[in-house]
Order: structure tokens, then C-alpha cells, then sequence
């Protein structure tokens, strides 16, 4: 599992390298791996094999992190905030309360679950769940990203609420780095042109 957390690191760097600016790389880190006291040095040799600065990289770990001793995990995301890299909290209110660990500033983004993102429409409880994280969010300044989002109401809803980022199936479903690479680098194209 190291192994290939490692190699995923360093594509992941490989590819942003070759892509224009503004576009970042999300990679989800697993609960055994964002406890390594090497991870932070895994990530710092990619990002300086392939000449990539930190902001470009985000590593999404879930609440399953605070589980257990949290001092060695909160060391490990602090020294990667450190390199510039982003850490998001993925599927923020579908498990561990992790709220305690908002203020320890080591992440930048907080990410809904689509689980309340795909029954807001007939659960109004859900739109109030999703108001708090983000007002939760914006008062220790971290942006939010709805997932799941599939139709165009999910959008706007998502939307009014404030979230900063909305991804999910409505933009499209997950690509081979081959299909993702040409739709990056035609993007390139068009800004270069036009």
C-alpha cells in the first residue's frame, strides 16, 4: 500500500507539471498512509522531481484520520501545509466528529458528503446540515466543495448555499489520465488562443 501511495504522489506531480497553472491535482490519501512520518518527504521529493509548487497538490483525507493517537497525524498534515500542499477534509459529517480538529489550521477546504447533497431537494434538514458546514467552514476561512452533485437544481441549490466548489456526475464521471490529460492540455489551448 506505501508503495503505491508513493507512486500515485509522484504521477499525480508528473501530470500537474505538464498541465497549465491553474489546475490542481486531488489526491485521497488513506488513513494509513497520512500517519507516516515520511509522508511529508515522499510528497516534497515529487513535488521537487517535477518542479511543482505545493498549492497544486491537495491530499483528501477523510474523518477516519482522528481515530486513535492524533498527535504523529496532526504532525504529518502540518508539516505538508507547511510544503504549500491543500488538505481537505472529504466526506466532512459522515463520520468521526472531527470538529475539535477545524481550528488546528491544517486544513484549507471542507468537503459535503453527497449524501446530503443528492436528498437536499426532499429533506430540508439536509439544506440546514449543509448551511452550518458552510458557515462553519467560511469562520475558519476554508472553502467548500459539494460532491455528488447531479443535476442542474443539486447546482444551483449548492449554489445559493455557498459552496465554492461544486463537483460531481452533473460535470462528468471519472476519466483514464490519458482522456483527463487531453481535456486538460485542449483546455490550455483554448486559453492560449482566444
Amino acid at each position: 500500500m506505501v508503495q503505491i501511495g508513493e507512486w500515485v504522489i509522484d504521477e499525480a506531480c508528473r501530470a500537474v507539471a505538464t498541465w497549465p497553472d491553474p489546475i490542481t491535482v486531488a489526491l485521497n490519501i488513506s488513513p494509513k498512509q497520512i500517519v507516516l512520518p515520511s509522508l511529508p518527504n515522499v510528497v516534497s521529493e515529487a513535488l521537487a522531481r517535477w518542479k511543482v509548487p505545493g498549492n497544486r497538490i491537495e491530499l483528501e483525507v477523510t474523518e477516519g484520520v482522528f481515530l486513535g493517537d492524533n498527535g504523529p497525524t496532526l504532525d504529518v498534515m502540518k508539516r505538508l501545509r507547511a510544503l504549500g500542499v491543500g488538505i481537505a477534509l472529504d466526506d466532512f459529517g459522515t463520520g468521526y466528529s472531527s470538529i475539535g480538529y477545524l481550528n488546528k489550521a491544517i486544513f484549507h477546504k471542507l468537503k459535503i458528503d453527497g449524501s446530503f447533497v443528492r436528498d437536499c431537494g426532499s429533506r430540508p434538514e439536509n439544506v440546514a446540515i449543509i448551511k452550518s458546514i458552510v458557515q462553519l467552514a467560511k469562520s475558519f476561512r476554508m472553502s467548500v466543495t459539494a460532491e455528488g452533485v447531479e443535476t442542474a437544481e443539486d447546482f444551483e441549490r449548492m449554489r445559493e448555499l455557498g459552496c465554492d466548489t461544486i463537483q460531481g456526475y452533473l460535470f462528468g464521471k471519472p476519466l483514464s489520465y490519458e482522456r483527463a490529460n487531453q481535456m486538460v492540455v485542449g483546455l490550455g489551448a483554448k486559453r492560449m488562443a482566444g
